[in-house]
């Protein structure tokens, strides 16, 4: 008879950092390879979001302290604006991983509006490698104790549920948005045809 559930001693923290690893290395980061900056910055639709030189964004809010800004509003307008690779790409580094790295690991301050958003391709990659690194290198530090503590005020209405919650979340983030910049990178091959 096998043994249940009750029985094993589950590695949580293992899991959560595989769920996200295995996503990583054969969906994700395989697909950036080779970005050009032309896709990087590509507007699939009039009106899109994208990272833009300084004092050319159209945008409510341009945010960003270096030469280059992110699009952005608050509120979000309905429907929301297309959004680029380079954008993606930015919320995933700063939104994402560097914000949570920030206020749970000890990382660097990072916000919307401190960060210094990439102008190409291979700094964007960069950018993205060394927060998916500071992300995974916090989270396996947790172990069983830190899975099972509250969030805190960093997280706002979500403060009292267990890092394991926003562990979960930001996996699901990752994965979404790195599914839809696989798919923006399918249309720029294909667009023209």
């Amino acid at each position: 008879m096998g043994r249940s559930v009750r029985d094993m001693n589950i590695d949580w923290n293992a899991q959560l950092i595989d769920q996200l690893k295995w996503h990583w290395r054969q969906q994700l980061r395989p697909r950036l390879d080779g970005l050009t900056d032309d896709e990087y910055l590509w507007e699939p639709v009039p009106g899109c979001w994208n990272v833009r030189r300084r004092g050319e964004s159209t945008a409510p809010i341009a945010a960003g302290s270096g030469d280059f800004t992110i699009d952005f509003a608050v509120p979000e307008p309905e429907p929301a604006p297309v959004t680029t690779i380079a954008w993606r790409l930015g919320h995933i580094i700063v939104g994402v991983f560097g914000m949570r790295v920030a206020a749970h690991f000890g990382g660097p301050n990072m916000d919307y509006q401190n960060f210094a958003y990439a102008g190409t391709a291979g700094e964007a990659l960069a950018q993205l490698d060394k927060a998916y690194d500071a992300w995974t290198d916090g989270v396996r530090g947790l172990g069983a104790e830190g899975l099972a503590r509250p969030c805190g005020p960093a997280e706002g209405p979500y403060a009292d549920y267990p890092m394991a919650a926003l562990v979960l979340h930001i996996n699901r983030e990752a994965i979404h948005h790195g599914a839809e910049i696989a798919l923006l990178r399918d249309l720029y091959l294909r667009r023209d045809g």
